[in-house]
């Protein structure tokens, strides 16, 4: 389950939030921390269905685009100015893009990032607020959401640092997605209907 607790910017320095997060990860491998819109989030690592999605993908990525890793454990520095810092459930960039960066990459150079819902209160304001706006004030070019709630697949590119996303692409699962440039993908996502819960 994912708990949020507000706080501003203001309130807590990334360098903090930064420490936290080592902390706890050290502490408990499953937690994973976020720093979105001023809030922390806090996370448990999710259910096989969940995994299982991420490794298609990851499958899906390595078959057509071999040039580039699909990487589910970066951590991001996003929004305006840097404040934030996500974990998706994957970054995609070229091969190698992340040695020496740490645990907070700049998000230069990332292609794509992706989330996949979860069965809690706050994957709403999460994945569909909260996260398509910090990565497009990032500029990242495509963010992929795999929605198990509505059983479908958006696809948001043309990232705008005021407007967000846009252009926002649904698919059900079960059809056909393309993946914008740059990242180039064509996705049949016929399989995913068996990762359900």
């Amino acid at each position: 389950m994912t708990v949020m607790a507000e706080r501003t910017s203001s309130q807590m320095s990334l360098d903090v939030f930064e420490r936290i997060a080592a902390f706890a990860e050290r502490e408990d491998e499953t937690v994973r921390l976020e720093f979105i819109g001023g809030r922390i989030g806090v996370g448990k690592v999710t259910n096989g269905n969940h995994g299982s999605i991420i490794m298609w993908l990851i499958r899906q990525c390595m078959r057509a685009r071999p040039d580039l890793d699909l990487n589910p454990t970066q951590g991001l520095k996003g929004e305006a100015y840097r404040r934030g810092r996500a974990r998706p459930d994957g970054v995609l960039a070229p091969v190698g893009h992340f040695a020496g960066q740490g645990d907070w990459a700049e998000t230069d150079g990332v292609l794509m990032v992706l989330e996949i819902t979860s069965y809690d209160s706050d994957t709403h304001l999460r994945d569909r607020v909260e996260k398509p706006r910090g990565y497009a004030e990032a500029g990242i070019p495509v963010y992929l959401l795999i929605d198990r709630d509505s059983l479908s697949v958006l696809v948001h590119s043309d990232p705008d640092p005021e407007d967000g996303y846009r252009d926002i692409h649904v698919v059900k699962l079960g059809g056909k997605v393309a993946l914008p440039d740059p990242v180039g993908i064509e996705l049949d996502t016929e399989e995913l209907k068996d990762y359900l819960d």
